[in-house]
């Protein structure tokens, strides 16, 4: 479905001109018959009393307009970089960007952030430079600077640009491979090659002019009409969410842009695509449908695919929400890294206001709004607190508080927002059993990479604890946020596996297992090492030379670290990286000691460990033991009735053992450590190694990325079906009643003909090699093809999983040869496995590590008759492994051969045999003694029907000696 719509957002720095720029697009376009201004409070965009008195944007504004049959509908984003995460919800929306750049000021620190962000979107961008009216400045510099500091694709278009004529044409084709091709073929380009580039985001267009006097504006207009491409869309509906908010009358409005189809009033709306789990998905009707230009708006029936409009009766969506079609939820990339106590005046009722806040919280997701307990005493404490991104949101916050709730709030100074992980693994156990009540939970954490977020998994068998219960479980561990025992901070970067849990037919509830879940994490937090994270922003530092050496030694005051500074002229760039906490007003400096000459661009990197770690602590004052709200302790029956057992006891009365081993994990994690240190740089020969994206959302059966889609997740998984659909493309179409030679049935006499199974697996192996052409199968196959060979119809195939570095580490001569050459280690193994598979007759995959090696897709390679797996980027062979047991075990006779503790749980509870390392070791010596018994009366059967006949034939060869 192709249209003629376009969807545009104009972004700027503060005071650039952007809301100018709006309004000369109106004017020109003619939806406007005055041109209104800023600084006249009569601009058509800007219609909220507080933006018109102090001159800036604060919401997002939509206005539709026509220039020769191009539809485009202009979202006026806000520039200060308080109000940034308004703006940043609106990009999830754009076809393009408009990035407006001050020609007097040039390139400010908040540009830059802008052309990052719109980078990390993939948005096309076109630049206007406005101001240019104003004395001092010069075109060519200034293009300089924008291909200097942003992009060198970066090219000044218009009339004034293409009087150059071949130059013109020159300079566009340096800036991609297929323009410069073309430009060499026929000396110039067409107007579809340049709207790929610029889609592509290998060319931003540049328009100079002066919005205020509508200078270059209609250039900017024809530009757009010429170079921009309106984007196709499947008939299916779907819609993306990227902004709530209220009219005048409290009608809660639903922002969105069509995807997909067509939106018709009264029409049912459902998240099914992005919702995580059944349980969440919803379906209401849109009520009205709104198409707002500046505060008017005219109702439609019917909003095509490509229009913005705001709809009412939807009240479960939220900004980023997916619908329809949509599979995602849009997660924000700038986050604030400041929390602000809200002091109410005296009387009012703070479980009311919380409420009141929750509402604005809605338009503002960024906000946070959290509870806390107050502390009581003569002081008032906050017993509300917010997350904002700077001191002229809070003025705009008790401006709207004022409005809407009629309560004059103040805030409290501005604390940090820290968080909190974990340095090493911990099993936490809660128990909830008063009097009628029964849960009890045990929870594997483990620390995650930086920037992961918190990642659920389920490894415990269904037979143990029903699915419905593990589900509630997850559930209950993803709805909240759950605070830390340093600070009572938020945790993150961790990986939590339900290892196992028990539940009473009769006694428990759902509120049971959500007291047990809340109690197993709290209990597991305060046996473990708590790593307190603190906001660290990557910065650009740009001062004139002479202040290099300050600018310097204020980074290292900061305990910031940076980059080789890098000198152009009479300013000096520098780069790098400094906890939030010491640059949070750093800016104030720079503008004191550079006289306003120099300029600080900050983003936030990431969290990274506390540089003051002991001195937030006793700021803190956070008592983990007292918290009443969150206890890690756990409550048992006895006699009938309940009693508490303090987090330090809870593993000597908990009923159950998981079996998870500390000391395996860490001795498992060290022989990780050893391999990558050798094998994982293999393929990389710079030597680097990876850490890995910790996106995946590990090894359990269920698992859920915190704040993500759910069914993403799954996506790892192959399906039977897509089994089946490799092995008809690998073998040709299977017999079903094919029942292929096993050593049981030898053992037993059923015999089958080992020469019709060979038969097969050899053409088998032969057509999978023509197909490969030599090559290592990788990618979406990697490890697959095996799955659906050699099907049975009426008994279960039977199938041997080796994790092999586990194998190599157990095994005395193997570790030994490992620490000489670990090459020669997985060598030796394979050849063991290709003889036991020879006389066993099972289908034996043997999987190796590989996740650490950068950009690897993952291999898998026929070993004479075994299977060598070779695991992708960011999988283990844990993780591989799991995930085909949990694809096969149910319906063939898997067994793995590991002794991992962790990972012998899991595939238990998905119906695979476990083998640990010391049992295959015997059971392949074993094998090996009976194919030498076999070989040798097998040779003396042949030699006794041969018989003593030394010279037998000797005859045949006198006669013919040649």
């Amino acid at each position: 479905m192709h249209g003629n719509k376009l969807v545009v957002g104009i972004l700027a720095h503060v005071d650039a001109g952007k809301t100018t720029l709006a309004e000369g697009l109106l004017y020109t376009c003619g939806r406007i018959r005055k041109l209104g201004r800023v600084d006249h409070k009569d601009a058509f965009l800007d219609n909220f009393s507080l933006e018109r008195e102090r001159g800036i944007t604060i919401f997002s504004k939509q206005a539709q307009i026509q220039w020769e049959g191009l539809d485009i509908t202009l979202l006026d984003t806000p520039g200060h970089v308080d109000f940034s995460a308004e703006m940043e919800r609106t990009l999830q929306v754009l076809d393009y960007a408009l990035l407006v750049i001050s020609g007097s000021d040039g390139v400010q620190s908040h540009v830059q952030t802008l052309w990052r962000l719109l980078g990390q979107y993939g948005i096309p961008v076109f630049l206007f430079v406005n101001k240019m009216d104003q004395p001092g400045t010069d075109r060519e510099k200034l293009l300089e600077e924008l291909q200097t500091k942003l992009e060198g694709g970066c090219q000044a278009f218009g009339p004034k640009a293409e009087e150059k004529g071949e130059n013109f044409w020159e300079e566009l084709s340096l800036c991609d491979e297929s323009l410069l091709e073309e430009y060499l073929e026929t000396g110039c380009l067409e107007e579809h090659s340049l709207a790929e580039a610029i889609r592509k985001r290998h060319l931003f267009p540049c328009y100079f002019g002066s919005a205020l006097h509508l200078d270059g504006v209609e250039e900017l207009l024809r530009g757009m009409h010429r170079y921009a491409v309106c984007p196709g869309y499947p008939e299916a509906f779907g819609a993306r969410v990227y902004k709530i908010s209220r009219d005048a009358s409290g009608n809660r409005l639903t922002h969105l842009k069509v995807t997909g189809g067509k939106l018709r009033v009264k029409m049912p709306v459902s998240n099914s695509g992005s919702a995580g789990t059944e349980s969440e998905i919803w379906e209401e009707k849109a009520d009205q449908l709104r198409i707002y230009g500046g505060a008017q708006y005219t109702t439609a029936e019917c909003v095509e695919a490509g229009g913005i409009c705001a709809v009412t009766g939807l009240d479960r969506t939220f900004a980023g929400q997916g619908l329809g079609r949509e599979k995602h939820n849009g997660l924000p990339i700038l986050e604030p890294v400041l929390t602000y106590g809200l002091i109410l005046p005296e009387g009012s009722d703070a479980v009311k206001v919380l409420g009141q806040l929750r509402r604005l919280e809605e338009e503002e997701p960024q906000l946070h709004v959290v509870w806390q307990e107050a502390s009581g005493g003569s002081r008032r404490v906050p017993e509300i607190h917010l997350q904002v991104m700077g001191e002229v949101q809070i003025e705009i916050l008790k401006r709207l508080i004022l409005e809407r709730f009629d309560l004059e709030v103040e805030f409290t100074d501005g604390q940090i927002v820290y968080k909190e992980t974990i340095r090493n693994a911990v099993e936490g156990i809660g128990h909830f059993e008063p009097l009628r009540h029964y849960a009890e939970v045990h929870l594997l954490m483990e620390p995650g990479e930086p920037g992961s977020g918190l990642e659920f998994a389920s490894a415990c068998s269904e037979d143990i604890l029903d699915r419905n219960w593990q589900r509630l479980i997850l559930t209950h561990l993803e709805e909240r946020t759950h605070p830390g025992v340093l600070t009572g901070s938020p945790v993150t970067d961790m990986k939590i596996t339900l290892l196992t849990g028990r539940a009473h037919l009769k006694h428990t509830e759902g509120g049971d297992f959500r007291q047990a879940t809340y109690r197993a994490l709290r209990q597991g937090l305060m046996q473990s090492e708590s790593v307190l994270l603190e906001p660290v922003f990557s910065f650009i530092l740009e001062v004139p030379t002479a202040q290099m050496g300050r600018a310097m030694s204020d980074i290292r005051r900061m305990y910031g670290s940076f980059d080789t500074p890098r000198t152009q002229g009479e300013y000096t760039t520098i780069t790098g990286s400094a906890p939030a906490a010491t640059m949070r007003s750093y800016q104030k400096e720079v503008n004191a000691y550079t006289r306003g000459l120099g300029r600080l661009s900050c983003v936030l990197k990431g969290y990274e460990p506390c540089h003051n770690t002991e001195e937030v602590l006793e700021q803190s004052g956070y008592e983990p033991e007292a918290d009443t709200e969150n206890p890690a302790s756990s409550v048992f029956c006895a006699h009938g009735a309940g009693f508490m057992v303090p987090w330090d006891r809870v593993s000597e009365y908990a009923h159950l053992e998981s079996g998870w081993d500390p000391e395996e994990w860490e001795r498992r994690k060290g022989e990780a450590g050893a391999l990558h240190g050798g094998d994982a740089c293999r393929g990389n020969e710079d030597g680097h190694m990876d850490a890995g994206t910790g996106s995946a959302t590990g090894g359990g059966r269920r698992g859920h990325r915190n704040g993500a889609d759910s069914r993403e997740s799954g996506s790892d998984y192959i399906t039977q079906e897509e089994i089946e659909e490799i092995f008809l493309r690998t073998y040709g179409k299977a017999k079903r009643d094919y029942e292929p030679y096993r050593y049981h049935q030898r053992n037993t006499g059923s015999g089958g003909g080992r020469e019709e199974s060979m038969g097969a697996e050899k053409n088998a192996a032969e057509q999978s090699a023509s197909q490969e052409t030599g090559k290592d199968r990788g990618g979406a196959a990697a490890g697959r093809s095996w799955s659906a060979a050699q099907k049975a119809g009426g008994k279960k195939e039977e199938y041997l999983l080796v994790d092999g570095y586990n194998i190599i580490f157990a095994w005395e001569d193997l570790h030994e040869l490992a620490e000489l050459n670990i090459d020669s280690a997985r060598d030796r193994l394979m050849d063991i496995c290709s003889n036991y598979q020879g006389f066993t007759g099972c289908t034996l995959i043997l999987v190796f590590d590989a996740y650490k090696v950068k950009g690897n897709p993952g291999s898998v390679q026929r070993y004479h008759n075994i299977y060598v797996v070779y695991t992708k980027e960011a999988e283990t062979a844990d993780q591989y492994i799991e995930k085909t047991v949990h694809e096969i075990g149910r319906k063939h006779l898997v067994t793995v051969a590991t002794s991992d503790r962790m990972e012998q749980m899991i595939i238990w509870g998905d119906g695979a045999v476990r083998l640990s390392a010391q049992g295959f070791r015997e059971t392949v010596d074993r094998t090996s003694r009976q194919i030498r018994e076999q070989y040798t009366q097998e040779n003396m059967r042949q030699r006794k029907e041969a018989g003593n006949r030394p010279f037998e034939g000797l005859a045949d060869l006198t006669e013919n000696p040649d």
